[in-house]
This record gives structure tokens, sequence and C-alpha cells, in this order.
């Protein structure tokens, strides 16, 4: 059976998207640096399938938002719709619901790395389909994590977890080693929610690499990001 690899998003809707850029960059800039966001790590789902055979999935909320999802996921994108309150309900709903679908391994990617190296994809993905039991995690630079891999669905992982905190990724470790779940980890990303991390995207995408890049990771294709910066940049001057 195919992995699923699916997002975990909001439509990209003005004042409910990226809501921490907002102060930043304003509601409808914000809105749309979602949507780019999401197109480009859909791209990213998109060119795994060059190795591996997947099916992309966007776990979205809120219900009634699909037109607005749609432009910026591809068609053969499933849809999954989850509301809940706490993002660890999310997650192992969204998780549970995959692996029911008779999914073989699911692996859950954030909204917020447009830059991410399509190689850390391929790599959870392999180290899923190797033998014995194991949880993938992609550690992110500010303690939390940008993708989490399962071969079957774990509860405990999701539950009482300091989300959105430095604390994330150290107690979700904890968790798969309460519950005797090896851990594999992949290289280093990082999410764009801030003002550093914007600053960190411009500069990737002007050529500098991140210091935690690896020397095989690719020039960042990120299209859609980069057509949205330079439109903001062209306004601006």
């Amino acid at each position: 059976m195919k992995a699923a690899v699916a997002i975990i998003c909001k439509a990209p809707i003005e004042g409910r998207s990226k809501t921490r850029m907002i102060p930043l960059v304003g509601a409808a800039v914000a809105a749309r640096l979602a949507g780019a966001f999401l197109s480009d790590v859909s791209d990213v789902i998109t060119r795994a399938r060059d190795s591996y055979t997947l099916q992309g999935v966007a776990v979205y909320a809120p219900a009634g938002s699909e037109p607005a999802l749609r432009a910026h996921v591809p068609e053969d994108f499933h849809l999954l719709c989850r509301q809940d309150a706490e993002l660890g309900q999310v997650l192992h709903s969204a998780s549970h619901q995959l692996f029911a679908d008779g999914h073989s391994h699911v692996i859950l990617v954030n909204a917020d790395s447009p830059t991410l190296p399509v190689s850390r994809l391929t790599k959870a993905l392999a180290l899923l389909e190797a033998d014995g039991d194991r949880i993938v995690l992609g550690p992110a630079i500010d303690g939390g994590y940008y993708l989490i891999g399962l071969k079957r669905p774990l509860r405990e992982v999701f539950t009482d977890i300091p989300w959105s905190t430095s604390e994330t990724l150290a107690k979700t470790r904890q968790r798969a080693w309460d519950i005797g779940v090896p851990i594999a980890e992949l290289a280093p990303w990082y999410d764009v929610d801030d003002a550093e991390t914007l600053t960190l995207l411009k500069a990737e995408l002007a050529g500098h690499r991140p210091e935690f890049a690896l020397p095989a990771d690719p020039e960042p294709a990120a299209a859609a990001t980069r057509k949205m910066l330079a439109e903001i940049e062209s306004h601006s001057a």
C-alpha cells in the first residue's frame, strides 16, 4: 500500500493564516505567505514520487475552505478536514485515519518549510520502509519538529506535548522512549514563523545556505515563495 505524506495546514485565509506573522507583515501578506508555502511543500511531496509511491494529503481546517486550499494543493492530493482544538488531537486523529485507510506508513509534515530538501522526505520514507519498529523525527531548529513519520498509530507521541515551544521535540522523544519505540532522526531544518526565520528564508533564496544544510542539499526550488516574495519586494520598492 502507498505511504501517505500529509501536510498539516490551515487554508490560506486572510486573518486566519500564519497568525504569528501578522504583526510582522500584515494579514494579507501572511495569508499569501501561507499559500505560497503550501504550494512549495506540496511540490516537495510531488517530487518525492520520483523515488517512492505515495499519496499526498492535506490535513486542513476550517471546513468549507476547500476552494482556498485547492488553489495551492494538487488535484490528486486527498483532503482531510480536522478541526480539533488541540494540535496533538489533530496529528493523532489524522494519522489514525490514514492508517485506517490502508496506508503502509504515515508522514506528517508542517506547512511552514517551503525550502525543505526533498531528500529529507525520501530519507524518512526509506527509514520507515526498513525492518523494525521506529518513528522518524525531523528536528526543527526552534526545538520543534518539521516532520514525524510513523509505522503504526501512536497516540502517546502526541499526548501531553507542549506544542509550539522549544520543548516540543524533547518531549516527543521522551514519549517515544517511554513506550519503547526507537527513534530515527533526520538532519535539522527550519520553520518560517517569525522575523528571524523569515530573514533566514530570504537569505537562503538569495543563495546563502543555512549552516545546518547538508553538503548534498540542492539549491531550494520554492518557486511559489520566490515569486510571492519578489512581488512584495517590487511593490514596496
